[in-house]
């Protein structure tokens, strides 16, 4: 089922989460043994996460330097693939620019519908690490409206080769991110909400928000995408903190704001222990408050730790 439609069909918010593929050499058992232990939970959707080729410089033994490509977290599309079918659950492979020409995107849409995969978010990416200013893959797309446009032409049947015949159109429920607290490249916050509604002008089913921890930055986020006119379902997204350095890793990465309380007690904490159980607190706190406010869908970024999302959700549900 599309994403879209399980929003529309539900009478309160649905469950949801994130996960990334392994690291390449690694198996895929912990990613599996996530899934089951949260499918009690009923999860809806389930997002994979990709993620595009790094370049590394290498000194040699003779000290030259070697330029090394490689990506560390390959296996979207059959993770993706495997989820689906082994437990049932719809999934949602995240399409990238970043690293990716048109044609590739389209040949990764081509599988996926052959996999009967229907879900797709389309993300921009980040740059290449070092790079001050995204720039885009040669022959791909600039920015997430353009990839979006791509997939909504595969919808009717619009390939890149005009040439083709009898084309098979690639229906597929698209999501799109969104900022409450600005992208961190936007200049300011209205630019931003402008660049959010041209993603969902070209397509987009439903926008999924970036991590925040204050409830009421994603009030006010829906309100103003409501007075721009954006009617889609716009999915607040949960970060359970596990770790004492995301008091300041998180904000300066994501460029978010901390409330002062959520601080004020992770400064408090002596160790990691600590911190997860204050960010599993406040994350219970903040779905509760959602699922309360009746948003769309309790979407939470689980990095495969799911002890605190079981946590989570068993309370806020």
């Amino acid at each position: 089922m599309k994403v879209i439609d399980t929003i529309k069909a539900a009478k309160s918010t649905v469950f949801s989460f994130e996960l990334l593929p392994p690291l390449k050499g690694n198996d895929a058992s912990k990613l599996y043994q996530t899934v089951e232990s949260l499918t009690e939970f009923d999860p809806k959707y389930i997002n994979i996460t990709t993620h595009r080729d790094e370049v590394e410089f290498k000194e040699l033994k003779d000290g030259s330097i070697v330029k090394h490509t490689v990506r560390k977290r390959p296996g979207t599309v059959a993770i993706a693939a495997t989820i689906q079918h082994r437990y049932n659950i719809p999934v949602v492979p995240h399409i990238l620019c970043g690293g990716f020409t048109k044609s590739e995107t389209e040949h990764v849409l081509i599988d996926l519908n052959f996999l009967g995969i229907n879900n797709v978010l389309a993300l921009r990416g980040d740059g290449i690490k070092g790079q001050s200013v995204f720039t885009p893959t040669e022959n791909g797309h600039a920015n997430a409206n353009e990839l979006v446009g791509q997939i909504k032409d595969l919808g009717k049947g619009k390939y890149l080769d005009g040439d083709l015949k009898n084309n098979t159109p690639l229906d597929f429920c698209i999501g799109v991110a969104g900022y409450p607290e600005k992208h961190f490249e936007a200049p300011n916050m209205d630019s931003d909400m402008a660049y959010l509604k041209q993603k969902v002008d070209a397509g987009a089913d439903y926008i999924v928000t970036q991590m925040f921890f204050d409830n009421q930055v994603y009030y006010d986020f829906v309100d103003r995408c409501r007075a721009m006119g954006i009617t889609v379902p716009i999915i607040p997204g949960i970060k359970p903190i596990n770790m004492v350095n995301q008091l300041t890793v998180l904000p300066k990465i994501f460029s978010i704001d901390l409330p002062m309380e959520l601080s004020k007690e992770l400064a408090k904490c002596k160790n990691n222990d600590e911190a997860r159980k204050v960010g599993t607190e406040w994350a219970i706190l903040q779905s509760k408050d959602l699922v309360a406010h009746k948003a769309p869908s309790l979407h939470i970024y689980t990095y495969g730790i799911s002890d605190n999302v079981k946590e989570i959700v068993k309370a806020a549900f």
